[in-house]
């Protein structure tokens, strides 16, 4: 009875033992691809509302899922059990550009990887992957050029808008859209606001000069969307 008891302690020891190795592996690793992913990240990124809360975020769900993976290893009720204890988890923040969602699945999968052992597909994943994404960041693949941008202008209400700048836009505008009209000022003014997108080599403050020479020299701004 001693010695079923020494074999099952034994038996019990190693089985610890390779899971604490096993999970400090896959945090490391997790750890140093999700930081690999971060950088090509924060390299690629081209929005206005960079967050560093975000790259943490990345980084910090990655480790966590690797040892979810080794918590649950074959066992379905456990499996189950982690299931409905993240499902009461709720994210407030919504994502500002739809690219975000695809770098927290991109941890995600190095930390499943990870978690489950299998080191090697793991680092050929973040690797190919985080390669692929840079092409297509050097590429600019899918850009249609410059983005759209909001062009305001003020003229007096006695002005006709109608053909106003019509020379004006046909020359140094590749695309234009009157999205808006209305008074300001008291009814004294006229607001109009275009989605606009410069021709090649023209710079807003030319688009912006040409434009006050006919407004009376009113605002005029340029926002980018």
């Amino acid at each position: 009875m001693n010695q079923f008891s020494d074999i099952i302690n034994q038996f019990t020891v190693t089985s610890t033992t390779t899971t604490l190795t096993e999970a400090f592996m896959a945090i490391i690793l997790s750890f140093v691809l999700s930081m690999i992913i971060t950088v090509l990240y924060k390299h690629t990124y081209k929005g206005s509302q960079y967050s560093q809360s975000f790259v943490h975020t990345i980084i910090i769900m990655s480790v966590v899922v690797s040892i979810v993976m080794i918590v649950i290893g074959n066992n379905i009720a456990v499996a189950f059990g982690l299931v409905g204890a993240f499902s009461i988890i709720r994210f407030r923040s919504a994502m500002s550009d739809p690219k975000d969602i695809a770098f927290i699945f991109f941890g995600m999968a190095a930390g499943i990887a990870s978690g489950l052992g299998f080191y090697m597909l793991a680092i050929l994943f973040t690797l190919t992957l985080s390669f692929l994404i840079y092409v297509l960041y050097v590429m600019d693949y899918g850009s249609k050029g410059e983005a759209l941008k909001r062009l305001r202008i003020t003229i007096p209400e006695n002005l006709h808008y109608e053909d106003l700048f019509t020379d004006i836009f046909e020359e140094k505008l590749e695309y234009v859209e009157l999205r808006s009209v209305e008074t300001t000022n008291l009814g004294t003014m006229i607001q109009l606001d275009y989605s606009v997108r410069n021709k090649e080599g023209v710079l807003d403050k030319e688009l912006m000069d040409a434009i006050r020479e006919r407004n009376a020299n009113l605002k005029v701004s340029i926002n980018f969307s």
